[in-house]
């Protein structure tokens, strides 16, 4: 079975390199910028094949950019421009004016970047001692050589590893290789296979509950909370400025908190995957629609509810569950919080939300409120593991 990842390299070009580096970035950028307002000036029809017959020479002589980078340029603002149209079908609410009219799409470049394609803008080699192993990149005066760093990333370097088309990012006075790399991961595992069934319950007051049938762990989302509050009480005292600069700090607040975020998903996944055994089968609630479901939350905390990194962990936990030769499975979330995982008995006053109880009205099972949905899903998962051997 094949995986597809995004290995995050940081590269060391000296400093005539990191010039040239940035001085490609920027007319790549430019060009980019220049095809958007090409396309969403309406003087050419957004297909590919016109765009290339309108601005091609342009880019090529106007931003001293390759014949190479200057396709990468076209293919780059029509995967931004898809991206976008994505978004608006996801989230039309967003493109909608003050006046209920639909904002006009338009794919801003507003960081320096570079897309290289394989075999042609950049490759690895090795150095003239043939001691370590380099990435040639290409840029506007030719190529360079630089020397990277993978911490922790010898998979994407492995045997039969297939590397695609990389993005340079610079960020705070450094350089960085994003590659997505495809990779052989093990098949799905067979009934037969599956050696353990952990019900994983998302939420805020704790970040995961997980059940194996024997053991329960609870993940605390105090302090995540705590931070994300603060973050949100800045960019409240920015927004009353309104100036350009608290406009930048915002977008910049905003990026900080997201790499934060994505870090904690990461280490959450990561211990979930190591602490079960191969051939685990993972159940999570499908939360799909969860962030239009705002009606049922108090307006204090709209915020916190539909803004929660759900998905993103959902992500992150089944490709690395399919790396370690176990699988992510969702199902339907109605009620788990409400049953009785002993006698089945469902009913709302079940749970005491305020004291954090669970006491079954008709059994007398009593238990913590929040682990309730963790032993619903481990059920619901050997229930499903159970159908599978039959079938």
């Amino acid at each position: 079975m094949l995986q597809t990842r995004t290995a995050k390299l940081r590269i060391f070009p000296d400093a005539d390199q990191a010039g040239l580096l940035r001085e490609t970035m920027s007319a790549y950028t430019s060009a980019c910028n220049y095809v958007a307002d090409l396309i969403c000036s309406e003087k050419v029809k957004a297909d590919k094949y016109r765009v290339h017959d309108a601005g091609y020479r342009q880019i090529r002589f106007r931003f001293s950019l390759p014949s190479q980078m200057a396709q990468s340029v076209i293919r780059t603002v029509f995967a931004s421009l898809k991206s976008l149209e994505s978004n608006m079908r996801s989230h039309p609410e967003k493109f909608r004016k003050k006046n209920g009219k639909r904002k006009k799409i338009v794919p801003k470049f507003r960081y320096p970047q570079l897309d290289l394609v394989r075999g042609r803008d950049y490759s690895l080699l090795w150095n003239k001692e043939h001691t370590e192993r380099v990435f040639s990149l290409n840029t506007l005066k030719g190529r360079i050589k630089v020397p990277f760093r993978s911490d922790a990333m010898d998979w994407a370097f492995a045997d039969g590893a297939k590397m695609g088309t990389a993005k340079v990012v610079f960020r705070k006075g450094k350089f960085y290789l994003h590659i997505p790399v495809t990779v052989e991961v093990p098949d799905p595992p067979e009934s037969s296979e599956i050696t353990s069934v952990v019900g994983i319950d998302r939420g805020i007051r704790f970040l995961t509950v997980s059940y194996d049938g024997e053991k329960t762990s609870f993940v605390s989302g105090a302090e995540v909370k705590q931070k994300r509050a603060h973050y949100k009480k800045i960019r409240q005292s920015l927004q009353k400025k309104q100036t350009s600069s608290a406009r930048r700090r915002i977008r910049a607040i905003g990026r900080r908190e997201n790499r934060w975020m994505n870090d904690v998903n990461h280490c959450l996944s990561k211990t979930l995957v190591r602490d079960n055994p191969k051939g685990t089968l993972f159940v999570l609630e499908d939360l799909t629609g969860i962030r239009s479901a705002t009606e049922r939350v108090r307006v204090k905390d709209r915020y916190v509810q539909v803004s929660w990194p759900y998905y993103d962990l959902e992500q992150k936990l089944t490709y690395k569950a399919q790396m370690n030769g176990s699988i992510v499975i969702k199902v339907d979330p109605q009620y788990t919080s409400q049953a009785c995982p002993v006698c089945g008995h469902r009913e709302k006053n079940n749970r005491d939300h305020e004291k954090h109880v669970f006491r079954c009205r008709e059994c007398g099972y009593i238990t913590n409120d929040d682990r309730i949905g963790a032993m619903n899903l481990q059920k619901m998962g050997t229930e499903y593991l159970q159908k599978m051997k039959v079938s």
